[in-house]
This record gives structure tokens, sequence and C-alpha cells, in this order.
């Protein structure tokens, strides 16, 4: 599909960025195949083997926004072992290290605050299952040990040092792409997903009513052709979607016959309205 994409749009040269979810040994080794660069969300699990040379040189502590440049084991092979005895992290390129991929990770305080709260809830759920208060078929930081269900102190102890870590995989060297780029190119997928998230009541955009292919591809046109108005009025404006709809859905231009004559009554613009037409820079406000 994204090969497809790239010849029709004559796109020579394209970066795909995408959630974990995308992150398996054989989707991101068909990217690279086909020549796609790409920035897929990694696994905090990944975390102790990715940052072991970081850890053995700085502890456990992190300041606020840090970065991590290194490299992360394509599939189930290992880093060297040995490479901890040296402080500075490896700078990956294709050639010097075929096995492996370039990751980079960064810790936010921010992050870490919201990451312990989430284990702490997972925590009192797992306490809740073990003290026979809730019976679900699973959770985290439950094990069982015998014929008892117990809480895994280790495994939970081992999240809360890694919370405040997120990881970024890309086989974009840091001579095309710094870190941080790295990382803020990945973030605006939630641009994306605002895009396409819709609620079961947003009919407009859900194509339940069109029962033939034709007819679904014509609304999903229309759909899309309204994404990218919306997205560039969006852009050049600097006004949420949901403003500009607000401001200029009540104009309405009207065509009457009076007598023999068709006349055209252009609608009344308030000054909100106006200030937002003049702002789109291929538009004029009547």
């Amino acid at each position: 599909m994204i090969k497809r994409f790239q010849d029709r749009h004559q796109v020579s040269d394209m970066v795909v960025a995408a959630d974990a979810g995308m992150l398996s040994s054989k989707n991101l080794k068909e990217l690279d195949d086909a020549g796609l660069r790409f920035i897929v969300g990694s696994r905090q699990v990944k975390a102790p083997h990715d940052l072991a040379t970081y850890f053995h040189w700085n502890g456990e502590w992190a300041d606020d926004q840090t970065v991590i440049d290194t490299i992360t084991p394509r599939g189930q092979k290992r880093l060297d072992p040995h490479r901890t005895k040296t402080r500075s992290e490896p700078v990956w390129d294709a050639e010097s290290f075929p096995d492996a991929w370039r990751a980079v990770w960064q810790y936010r305080r921010k992050r870490a605050m919201r990451d312990e709260q989430t284990l702490n809830l997972q925590r009192n759920r797992a306490i809740s299952i073990i003290e026979g208060d809730s019976q679900p078929k699973s959770a985290r930081f439950v094990k069982t040990k015998g014929a008892e269900k117990v809480f895994d102190e280790k495994a939970y102890d081992r999240a809360m040092k890694l919370s405040g870590f997120k990881g970024y995989v890309t086989n974009i060297p840091k001579t095309i792409m710094p870190a941080r780029e790295v990382i803020g190119s990945y973030h605006d997928l939630w641009h994306v997903e605002q895009s396409f998230r819709m609620s079961k009541t947003d009919l407009d955009a859900r194509p339940m009513f069109h029962r033939t292919r034709d007819a679904i591809e014509a609304h999903l046109t229309v759909v899309f052709t309204a994404l990218g108005v919306a997205r560039f009025m969006q852009d050049a404006s600097g006004v949420s979607l949901k403003k500009i709809i607000t401001t200029l859905r009540p104009l309405r231009e009207f065509t009457g016959v009076i007598g023999d004559q068709e006349i055209t009554f252009a609608p009344d613009i308030p000054p909100a309205a106006r200030e937002l037409l003049d702002a789109l820079p291929t538009g004029q406000s009547p």
C-alpha cells in the first residue's frame, strides 16, 4: 500500500511513523527492504537491554528531557554484552550495525508521574484480585505460586524503575535526523489520530448506509477531501476546526426569484467570521 502511494504521488523519500503495534521484526525488515524510512514506538520492556550502558554509568536517575541515542537489536538477537565497558553510546548506521536498529530513548518527568499513577492503579487491582475482592481472568502483577495467587513484586519494581522512559526505533541515521527530531516526528502522529477519531454518532463520515463499493468509495472520497480542506484551514488560520465550523456554519447565501429576476443575497458576515476568512490565503471575504 505504501509503495503504491509513493508511485501514485511521485514521492521519492518518505518516513513511515507508527505506534508500537507496528514493532515486529517482519514489518520493520519489509519497510527497510523497500527503501522506506521509519520511526516506530518501542516497548518499555526493551529499555533495560537498550539502556544497559546508560544505567551502568548513570544509575537509574535521569534528568527531565534526558535523551539517549543508542541501538536496539533486530528480532531476537542480543547486543554485545561488553558494550557497557565504554560510556559512549554506539552511533548507528546500517553498515556498522546490520543486526540492530537505531533506538532513541527519552525520559520525561511528566510521563513518569503518569506511568507511576497507572502502575499504582494496576497494583491496587492486582491486590484486590489476590485478596479475592474481584475475579477477572487476568491482571498485571498477579502470578500463581503453587495453588495461590501472589503479587509479583519484582515485576512491579522493574516497571516503576522504567517509568518515564519512552523509546523510538528508526532506520534513519543520526547524520540525517537528530534524536529530538525523531521524537518530534513520532509525536506528530496525534494529528493523524485526531483526524480519524470518530464517535458513533458522527455518521457523516461513516459509510454505514452504503452497500456497493462505488458508493462507499465515493463517500470516503468526499470525507477525505473534507479532511484535507479542514486541515488546510486549520493550518492557515491557526484556529481549531470546531471553532471554524461554529463560526462559518451560520453563513448562508440565498438565491431567490423576485418577479422575473433571480437575485442572490450574500450572507451578513459578523466580524469574527470576516477575520477568519481574511486569514485564509486563498479565500477572500465578500
